[in-house]
């Protein structure tokens, strides 16, 4: 679920769409869209304290199987939250496999690569500070 909610919305649609899955489902609560607070920890440690809110988007589905699903993501969209939504469900159920294969490793793959190209690019600023011996024993 933490893959599929820190994913970009345009990767999440573009893999769904490529899975060409139309699983049957019903509304246990439609998308919509809210906030909730966020809490922070001064150093990791400190007391906690709020930080503000963040707008989520949530949604919660019964395919026709039994399984329920439930989406909760970051901002305003909808549709991603009904496609976590369905994954869910789905990754309770004998297409477990196929969605693992065909969306889930494709995402993670496309979050790493992302993640060591940020790495590259703040790496390639990287300042070596060494200190050049004077001479003076």
């Amino acid at each position: 679920m933490s893959l599929m909610a820190k994913a970009p919305g345009a990767s999440v649609a573009r893999l769904w769409a490529a899975l060409e899955m139309v699983p049957e489902f019903h509304w246990l609560r439609a998308p919509e869209v809210g906030a909730a607070m966020v809490r922070g920890r001064q150093g990791a440690t400190g007391a906690p304290f709020n930080l503000g809110e963040m707008t989520i988007t949530r949604c919660s589905l019964q395919l026709e199987s039994g399984a329920v699903g439930h989406g909760y993501v970051q901002g305003r969209d909808k549709d991603k939250a009904r496609v976590v939504a369905l994954v869910d469900a789905l990754m309770q159920g004998d297409m477990a496999a196929r969605v693992r294969a065909g969306m889930l490793e494709p995402l993670a793959a496309e979050m790493d690569a992302a993640k060591e190209a940020r790495a590259a690019k703040a790496a390639a600023t990287k300042v070596d500070f060494f200190t050049m011996v004077r001479g003076e024993d």
